[in-house]
């Protein structure tokens, strides 16, 4: 059945829906959402490739390892769980004879999600993200699939290596918060911006310029065809369901904010974001 709209980044692998992940999953497709369960490090690459194996459609994995995860000491409990220290004791560094496999798997749409997260990065670990970073680049040019990338505090960096180091079959930047001018870095090398519930949000008072930084202008000015969305479940919940745990069926939530923000119709705009995901991903529906 053809899908309403595809929420490109969510993580219903995570230990958040350890308790009712089928049913997450199934409120998704009821609503007429495809989602891609997206992994960070090596066991949760697994388990989005696993969790996509369950459904004949609609359910696609990315597989990847997430900058933060090449440092030691973090731990998130919506991602590992409670007593998930485990995790703590190891910086794990990208293995591509463990990733290949997921990443060659036909349910495997993407590469990630990678990329450079420099807020309170230590400096001696900027060089890790970087080198792996670069090894998931080949990766995905090797398999011929797209990159979703992570990007925080480090906007222009990460253009900054895609530039000398293309993703030859795309890329997006997931949840953006950025300014227009940080969008076009990607934009003008053929890529895709992503916006989370993070738009729906009322905007923030800027604590240096004193200003309210709003997306509004970012989302206004992109071109349509490079806009898609994600919730990045269990995290970021859109209006009206901030505070709760985040799901992929609330991706319609911030769909509409988009219609809004730009004054276009929804209907166009829902039917638009969802091809652009569809061949984003080189997937038929």
């Amino acid at each position: 059945m053809r899908p309403s709209y595809f929420d490109i980044h969510s993580h219903p692998n995570f230990a958040a829906f350890n308790a009712d992940r089928d049913e997450v999953v199934q409120r998704a497709r009821d609503a007429g959402v495809w989602l891609a369960a997206v992994g960070t490090q090596k066991d949760t690459s697994r388990e989005a490739v696993e969790l996509a194996e369950k459904y004949p459609e609609g359910v696609c994995a990315i597989i990847g390892l997430h900058p933060i995860h090449t440092s030691k000491s973090y731990h998130d409990t919506q991602e590992l769980g409670e007593g998930g220290a485990e995790f703590t004791s190891r910086g794990e560094r990208f293995e591509k004879k463990v990733y290949l496999p997921m990443a060659e798997h036909a349910k495997t749409v993407a590469i990630g999600e990678c990329g450079l997260d420099y807020y309170r990065v230590e400096p001696e670990k900027i060089k890790v993200q970087e080198e792996d970073f670069l090894a998931q680049i080949e990766l995905a040019n090797e398999v011929g699939k797209p990159l979703m990338l992570h990007v925080r505090s480090a906007y222009e960096k990460t253009a900054e290596i895609l530039k000398s180091h293309p993703a030859k079959a795309g890329a997006v930047v997931h949840c953006f918060t950025g300014t227009y001018g940080q969008a076009k870095l990607f934009l003008d090398l053929g890529y895709h911006i992503s916006f989370s519930g993070v738009i729906t949000y009322p905007p923030k008072k800027n604590p240096k310029s004193g200003e309210q930084a709003s997306y509004d202008d970012v989302v206004r000015a992109m071109p349509l065809e490079r806009i898609m969305t994600d919730t990045d479940a269990p995290y970021l919940s859109p209006v009206p369901h901030r505070g709760k745990r985040n799901e992929p069926a609330y991706v319609s939530e911030i769909v509409k904010k988009v219609a809004a923000i730009r004054g276009e119709d929804l209907e166009m705009i829902r039917a638009r974001l969802l091809e652009n995901a569809l061949k984003f991903f080189n997937l038929s529906a």
